[in-house]
């Protein structure tokens, strides 16, 4: 069945005269009328009965004409969405982006790309790494703020390099410490987020490395949470370093070498951005920054 004889159908049950919508659709009313008999061979019922002054839909004819106007206006309203999506200077981005970027990184990235196309709409996602990588295969976000790295068929635009400090009490043991290596942590509890999440990979790695069995006292999936914990007298915690401070806690280099992270925008290099998206990257790679 075509949208167009769901409209032809819609302008008859509205003029109900065969010869008056054959010439405001612009058609002959021999062309109007196979195209109802299509529709009703297809749908396998009589849809408009005859009328003293022309024609009129029957119950069938109510309830098939009913179903096509909400198909047609499903379809200007697909067209419509599609068209502003498609349109560069007006559509809309969806970008995905890490919990510990909402304050810093992405606001300004934002605010640089907005006063560049104000017509653009971006549509936000804050989530941890592993949920916007699967938002990035399925198509659900288009271009993130996220570390590490995907594996695959992943560009990547480095926006960002981290150090990460060890984050103490006010009160610690440590605090007067300008470096500390990992090691001189083992017996403390430490404040860490989940198993799954980036950075519980990278800080697990540097753990590792350091020959440290980590003795877990809370986990959350927020860095400010894990800095705001430490600073209640909780426990340590790997952060980076523009976390330290915000509660009170005070903020250690960390002498292992390894102790940093790169935020990076990526996206999908096996599909075709969007055009919105597209200027979104590259008024970014045109704009900000080496770090």
């Amino acid at each position: 069945m075509l949208l167009r004889d769901l409209s032809w159908l819609v302008a008859l049950a509205d003029h109900r005269h065969m010869t008056d919508t054959a010439a405001i659709l612009g058609v002959s009313q021999p062309t109007l009328s196979r195209a109802l008999a299509r529709v009703e061979a297809e749908l396998g019922t009589r849809l408009f009965e005859r009328a003293p002054d022309g024609v009129a839909p029957n119950p069938n004819g109510d309830l098939v004409v009913a179903a096509a106007r909400e198909l047609l206006a499903r379809y200007e309203q697909l067209t419509t969405e599609l068209s502003a999506r498609l349109d560069p200077d007006g559509g809309v981005v969806r970008l995905a982006f890490l919990d510990s970027m909402a304050t810093s990184l992405v606001p300004q990235l934002l605010r640089a790309f907005h006063g560049h196309a104000p017509g653009v709409r971006v549509l936000l996602s804050q989530e941890p790494g592993h949920h916007i990588q699967a938002d990035l295969r399925t198509g659900a976000a288009e271009l993130a703020v996220t570390f590490p790295r995907p594996e695959g068929d992943f560009g990547w635009l480095p926006l960002q390099r981290e150090r990460l400090v060890l984050a103490v009490p006010p009160t610690h043991r440590l605090r007067e410490r300008k470096r500390v290596a990992l090691s001189e942590i083992a017996e403390e509890e430490l404040v860490i987020t989940p198993v799954g999440f980036g950075f519980r990979t990278l800080v697990d790695a540097l753990l590792a490395e350091a020959g440290v069995v980590p003795r877990i006292s809370f986990e959350s999936a927020d860095l400010a949470t894990i800095e705001g914990l430490v600073a209640a007298g909780l426990g340590v915690a790997v952060v980076p370093e523009q976390f330290a401070g915000l509660s009170g806690t005070v903020g250690i280099a960390l002498t292992a070498s390894a102790a940093r992270r790169t935020i990076g925008l990526t996206w999908r290099t096996d599909h075709t951005l969007a055009p919105a998206a597209a200027r979104f990257l590259a008024f970014i790679e045109s704009q900000w920054p080496e770090p």
